[in-house]
């Protein structure tokens, strides 16, 4: 982790997190808005369930707004923040899985990759192969591609080792090159 210097996005987002401690709404508020859409990205990449990704969101910022005052610096805000998503999803995916919940579906997610210059298609190819992949596996990949964590981060966010993290990132690349041949994609396909 690098020192943050008083003028740095992190050194805010802490002192938001001071501020929230204090019961500060104003800093909730703008911590909130700050992260929302990043979140809403990162659950509707999981699910494409608008009303699961908004409860996992308002839990996400129940913790934060509960345990601010517990936060250590021992991790960047966006760490901590993005462990505390993760973890309310994957309990909610588990949830889903064995069939306690029931979410309304939304039509499109509309933070596409698309955005990103990637073709419909592709996205649509390898958002089919990502759904075939264990849930851990699949928010490994999300948070590292989409996301942009290092293995670091992605230890930090989910609890387990980096050497978790690593292996979690090479089952799952192995897992979609066999797979994403036969979702009807090119079978020439190149994983990082």
């Amino acid at each position: 982790m690098s020192p943050t210097t008083a003028s740095s996005p992190e050194s805010h987002e802490s002192q938001l997190l001071a501020r929230i401690a204090l019961r500060d709404r104003r800093a909730f508020d703008e911590l909130y808005n700050a992260y929302y859409r990043r979140l809403s990205r990162f659950l509707q990449r999981l699910t494409p369930r608008y009303q699961f990704a908004e409860e996992v969101i308002n839990d996400t910022f129940w913790v934060v707004w509960n345990k601010a005052g517990d936060f250590r610096g021992a991790a960047r805000v966006s760490t901590w923040i993005m462990g505390i998503a993760y973890r309310r999803a994957l309990h909610g995916l588990r949830a889903e899985r064995s069939g306690s919940s029931n979410h309304e579906p939304i039509d499109e997610y509309s933070g596409s990759t698309d955005e990103l210059g990637e073709p419909h298609e592709l996205r649509d190819w390898v958002a089919k192969g990502l759904q075939t992949l264990p849930v851990e596996q699949r928010i490994t990949l999300e948070l590292a591609y989409y996301m942009g964590h290092s293995c670091e981060e992605i230890a930090a966010i989910t609890g387990c080792p980096v050497g978790t993290v690593k292996a979690r990132m090479y089952h799952a690349r192995e897992k979609l090159r066999r797979i994403l041949p036969s979702l009807g994609g090119s079978p020439s396909i190149t994983l990082p």
